[in-house]
């Protein structure tokens, strides 16, 4: 799904923490989000599934368009928006069930009963998040007896589960150890194929490793967006020299 973002501003409070963020999201590519922290990044991210409505004071203004529907409409069913736009979260979250009920259990909430759909919905999942090798046989066993990368790669599977068209994932990587990282990496490549892709990023190599477009972010205001090799290798805008080649951040 193609996603515009028209003068995007949010504030908690009396603080503004994004300041009028414009920009277009091509179907089937990986945009990174990448600045220092409390630039906005994470809040921009939860803005495409209103994850900051859950938040009291916070107020979102201008628009979104998600294959041209305004997400902020009054009107827009919020379970809906959610189960088309999937998130996946900094920590590994699996719930306290069995591997094979925490990737059922999007289907579950969402109504659905038919046992051999569920089955073939939850092998499907577990295979797109390229972990049904390590866990075809133990499906009845606690997902806390997975290592923490195979805890993220459930989660992504859970996501996947009721086929979203976008998957947000903030800082999917950054509790997990290289060699987790670069299985989380390379599923994000193979997942451009069905899905649209953000990722919330510290690490400026994974940015490059695995998007299309960046997008830098600085003090809640969007400094320069553009194809992931030309935003790196020959930024337009000092400020995200400055931050790329270390001066700051």
């Amino acid at each position: 799904m193609k996603i515009e973002a028209n003068n995007v501003r949010v504030s908690y409070g009396s603080e503004q923490v994004l300041k009028g963020i414009t920009m277009s999201i091509k179907k089937n590519t990986v945009t990174a989000f990448i600045g220092p922290s409390g630039c906005g990044k994470s809040t921009f991210l939860r803005c495409f599934n209103r994850m900051n409505d859950l938040i009291e004071t916070c107020k979102v203004e201008g628009q979104i368009m998600i294959d041209e529907s305004d997400i902020y409409h009054p009107k827009v069913n919020i379970n809906e928006l959610r189960k088309s736009v999937g998130m996946v979260f900094q920590k590994p979250n699996p719930f306290p069930k069995s591997i094979f009920e925490n990737v059922a259990y999007g289907l579950r909430i969402n109504g659905v009963t038919n046992k051999k759909y569920i089955e073939e919905k939850v092998e499907w999942a577990i295979k797109q998040a390229a972990l049904w090798e390590e866990v075809k046989d133990k499906l009845k066993k606690s997902a806390f007896a997975l290592s923490g990368g195979q805890q993220q790669r459930l989660c992504i599977a859970r996501a996947l589960a009721v086929e979203p068209s976008i998957l947000l994932m903030d800082e999917p990587a950054s509790a997990l150890d290289p060699i987790s990282t670069t299985k989380i990496e390379e599923l994000i490549y193979n997942l451009k194929a069905s899905y649209t892709i953000i990722i919330v990023t510290h690490n400026m190599q994974q940015a490059t490793r695995t998007s299309d477009k960046t997008a830098f972010f600085y003090m809640g205001d969007l400094i320069e967006y553009d194809d992931t090799r030309t935003l790196f290798t020959n930024p337009k805008k000092q400020k995200t020299q400055n931050y790329i080649t270390g001066r700051f951040g």
